[in-house]
């Protein structure tokens, strides 16, 4: 069990590292957006008419993208002063239970990600030409990472694997 993990991390662990590069592009290339847009705007006077729309999507893909992949390294958003106090085995409970909770959190915004998705494609984005469906998948997709990454972590928790956990341990290392 303990391998089929190890491989599955592995894997996981491939898919994290593409996501946060896909992150970080969308990050550069959001910023190099609205940059020219202000230049064409306030220099040259003239304007980017899909900077705007395309920058908000590129920010919906990077925030979701990162938000999964700090779920998968252990360094996202938690309240650790009362599992500080409280014996290990009942701290691991606790984990668990904060990771069902995201499990059920990225079905969420993959569910109702998908029902915004498909009620928005008949409609285009004028300046951009796209469906409005781009506008939720990074719903979709951040959904569904957190869901995937937050599932392995439970694994890893019952086959008495570690867990990254605030950058204390990488899943990584073994």
């Amino acid at each position: 069990m303990q391998d089929l993990l190890k491989s599955i991390a592995k894997v996981t662990s491939l898919i994290s590292t593409l996501a946060l590069w896909l992150a970080g592009a969308g990050l550069i290339l959001m910023t190099t957006f609205v940059f020219a847009q202000v230049f064409y705007r306030y220099v040259l006077n003239d304007s980017i008419v899909w900077s705007e729309p395309a920058a908000v999507i590129l920010m919906g893909w990077f925030i979701f993208l990162g938000a999964a992949v700090g779920i998968r390294e252990g360094n996202h958003l938690s309240f650790d002063v009362f599992v500080m106090f409280i014996p290990e085995k009942l701290k691991l409970l606790f984990y668990s239970l904060s990771d069902i909770v995201v499990v059920g959190f990225g079905f969420g915004m993959t569910w109702y990600g998908a029902q915004l998705m498909l009620a928005g494609w008949h409609i285009k984005i004028p300046s951009l030409g796209f469906s409005d469906a781009v506008n939720f998948m990074p719903l979709v997709g951040g959904g569904i990472l957190m869901m995937l990454f937050s599932i392995e972590r439970l694994a890893r928790r019952a086959a008495g694997l570690p867990t990254a956990r605030f950058a204390e341990t990488s899943i990584d290392e073994e």
